[in-house]
């Protein structure tokens, strides 16, 4: 989906153009949240802004990014608040912390589209539906792609594909497939 890995059989297109003739673009309008997520060893602030040079950080959106993941509780914990050192790998975060990290980049930086990609799957089940609950308000705001092996991951789209040996088995609303 986000074209970083070939198909070795079929194509991929977007609005009928190959994926390949579109990479650049494409990629800009896409927030990807794998099950492992990647942090610097910098700011919390830093790490939403990842790539944004200090000078030109937008520090409004920085805390309505905050808000919209549900971390601005977390930020009134620290002692530095948003300028905390987040540690290796955000050491100091709890996996869910880092989801919602991941979630507060991908809405500063208005990506169109978000693909959760088994994103939810090392976390407990509170943490679970804590994160899908954030995604859930989004809905409407941007397209989310979510893979997952969980049906509580997905309840709440739109349109759910089931997928066996690379093939889609069956598609339909949540209820259709609940079925």
């Amino acid at each position: 989906i986000t074209g970083l890995i070939r198909a070795d059989r079929g194509k991929v297109h977007i609005d009928n153009i190959p994926i390949d003739d579109l990479l650049t673009t494409w990629n800009s309008k896409i927030a990807y949240l794998p099950q492992e997520i990647f942090l610097i060893d910098n700011t919390l602030e830093k790490n939403i802004a990842l790539g944004v040079e200090d000078c030109d950080i937008d520090h409004k959106l920085v805390k309505s990014s905050l808000e919209k993941a549900q971390l601005t509780g977390l930020v009134g914990q620290l002692k530095d608040g948003v300028k905390t050192m987040l540690g290796e790998r955000g050491i100091r975060l709890s996996g869910g912390q880092r989801q919602r990290v991941a979630l507060a980049r991908a809405l500063y930086h208005r990506r169109e589209i978000l693909i959760m990609d088994e994103s939810t799957s090392a976390l407990d089940s509170e943490t679970e539906k804590e994160i899908v609950s954030e995604v859930r308000r989004l809905k409407g705001e941007m397209t989310i792609i979510i893979i997952a092996h969980r049906y509580s991951t997905v309840e709440f789209c739109d349109r759910i594909l089931k997928l066996g040996k690379g093939l889609i088995i069956s598609s339909g609303s949540s209820s259709e497939m609940l079925k």
